[in-house]
């Protein structure tokens, strides 16, 4: 019995392991990482870098989901880590706005408490045992349209370009795309609950 369970145990190591050694976590948390530069980059006033690592990790999540389904390199690690970096990535890029925008607090932290309320949820699903969903197309449009808007917003500030009112609109459309997401995975995160409860 032992053995067997030493086996079990060795098993489920390894399959751990070969979840969390693929291509695409690699860089998901290269943009974890790359959170700090851009922050740093952003604080300082070196718009010119921070605008090229916020385009280098919004290209690179486009990557690694094009990786992981081309290649069969999805993982249930791969549900988490992907997303969570979406979420820190939105928090640190809404935080250096508001610096940059003061006008832009209120959309801004409507889509910060947003994505907090989402990353409590899949904490949830994981202490539960579950899944995690995959990212769906809604949620994909709203994470190109935030790095769009994030790229735009500090490209104006690197030509030293005020333009509030397109601020606001690129914000707001975001926001509402982020809303819409935000319903629909509520939606799926209550059904899971829900689920979980009956079995």
């Amino acid at each position: 019995m032992s053995n067997e369970n030493n086996s079990n145990t060795i098993d489920k190591k390894e399959l751990i392991t070969k979840d969390l050694m693929t291509v695409p976590n690699a860089i998901s948390f290269f943009r974890v990482i790359l959170i700090t530069p851009f922050v740093a980059f952003f604080v300082s006033k070196m718009y010119v870098a921070a605008t090229i690592t916020i385009a280098i990790s919004g290209l690179s999540d486009c990557f690694d989901g094009l990786i992981a389904r081309k290649y069969h390199m999805e993982s249930e690690f791969g549900k988490i880590i992907d997303p969570l970096a979406d979420k820190l990535t939105l928090l640190a890029a809404g935080f250096c706005i508001i610096l940059l925008e003061p006008i832009a607090l209120p959309l801004m932290a409507t889509m910060v408490v947003k994505d907090i309320l989402m990353i409590i949820g899949g904490v949830l699903v994981v202490k539960h045992g579950m899944i995690p969903p995959k990212s769906a197309w809604y949620g994909k449009v709203g994470t190109i349209l935030f790095y769009i808007t994030i790229g735009v917003i500090v490209l104006m500030a690197v030509f030293g370009y005020v333009n509030r009112p397109l601020t606001i609109v690129l914000l707001s459309v975001t926001l509402a795309i982020e809303l819409f997401s935000f319903i629909n995975y509520a939606r799926v995160f209550v059904k899971l609950m829900k689920g979980n409860k009956t079995t």
